[in-house]
């Protein structure tokens, strides 16, 4: 069972039954049933026409499960327009969905969940973590963005921040977690940027060529994390970079900074350093600053802390952390890396076990695991 498949096609497959007249939740409900069948029948025959079946099982649902609401006799009435069997169309509408998901109705941080959900293939709790909220929180907010739409028409799109803001997380999501999404976000932004004339869109895709352009050097043969000062920069990828910064240069020539461009800066940066010791940390913490007034995002002052601490030394990293929340995610990694550059590793090790201990991704928590260790073993000696 190709289960790349089923992703990459149930976006279209959503879009369909929406233009043919079902709400959005009554859609999803059918799409999801569909797949759920898919995964049940393909094994033993994979349909010739996969995206054609998928269609077909998920408006049969569909209308199964408007005949089941007060509503029947004017639903009944989409029985004629049943889509004829043979080929669909090869139209790629996920992006054209996106927009949809991004409806007026919603707020930006709803509509971003409920796309994330419905068309970005995330689960809730990975939704939940990407906004720092408890997944019951989360489920509740992508529910009441459900009830919200199903009784609207999708035929005024949302906004392009909106939409930015999906595909950022999706590929976060795609470059960290349990699923690979990150390929899949960046042909999206290509495609919105080869669409629509917007510095933030370049700026978009000028992070995601860069954040890519290193993937090969984040992990070690056996799967560990490898942080960004150990990486071999052999291996990154020079042509992502290039295009990267040429897209950046681009985008900052037309005097529109936006969070995106910013972030890009920061990422050209540490690419454009051949090696860890000559990163130009001042020139990184002043874009910090300049991210830090765009969001006031509680996220890019803890990045901007370790930022401060390899420009201006440890202390200084420790007084920009010391005014963070201490709940924040990674915030007791960033506190154990300071300690142990500021020559306490006895903190340091404590911390580095405490964070490994809240982290949710595997290869980070095996990291933090063997640094805490490294430190008790050199502790003991």
């Amino acid at each position: 069972m190709d289960e790349v498949l089923l992703r990459s096609l149930t976006p279209g497959v959503l879009t369909i039954l929406v233009r043919r007249g079902a709400d959005f939740a009554a859609a999803e409900d059918a799409v999801q049933d569909a797949l759920i069948e898919a995964l049940r029948v393909w094994p033993a025959e994979q349909p010739r026409d996969p995206k054609g079946w998928l269609v077909t099982v998920a408006w049969r649902r569909f209308l199964d499960q408007a005949r089941a609401d007060s509503a029947r006799r004017r639903r009944e009435d989409l029985v004629e327009e049943e889509p004829a069997p043979g080929p669909t169309s090869d139209v790629d509408d996920t992006l054209r969905l996106y927009f949809l998901c991004a409806h007026p109705s919603l707020t930006p941080s709803s509509a971003v969940a409920l796309t994330l959900r419905a068309v970005g293939g995330l689960t809730t709790r990975q939704i939940a973590q990407a906004y720092l909220v408890p997944e019951a929180t989360m489920a509740q907010r992508i529910s009441r963005a459900k009830r919200t739409v199903s009784d609207v028409r999708f035929d005024r799109p949302g906004d392009v921040a909106t939409v930015l803001r999906v595909l950022y997380l999706v590929f976060n999501e795609g470059y960290s977690g349990d699923l690979d999404l990150a390929a899949e976000a960046i042909r999206l932004t290509r495609q919105l940027s080869a669409a629509i004339d917007h510095p933030e869109v370049s700026g978009l895709l000028a992070l995601m060529l860069l954040h890519h352009a290193r993937r090969a050097g984040r992990t070690a043969p056996d799967g560990g994390l490898v942080p960004l000062a150990q990486q071999d920069r052999g291996r990154w990828d020079t042509r992502l970079i290039a295009e990267g910064v040429r897209i950046l240069q681009a985008a900052l020539a037309r005097d529109r900074l936006g969070e995106f461009q910013a972030q890009a800066a920061i990422a050209a940066l540490h690419a454009d350093a051949p090696t860890a010791e000559e990163t130009d940390w001042v020139q990184i913490v002043e874009w910090y600053d300049e991210l830090a007034r765009l969001t006031d995002s509680p996220v890019v002052r803890l990045n901007r802390a370790v930022a401060v601490g390899e420009a201006d030394g440890p202390r200084a990293g420790l007084a920009a952390l010391a005014a963070l929340d201490d709940s924040l995610p990674r915030y007791d990694a960033v506190a154990a890396y300071l300690h142990e550059r500021d020559g306490d590793p006895e903190t340091a090790a404590r911390l580095y076990a405490e964070a490994a201990h809240k982290a949710t991704d595997l290869a980070e928590r095996d990291y933090l695991t063997r640094q805490a260790a490294r430190l008790n073993v050199g502790r003991r000696r």
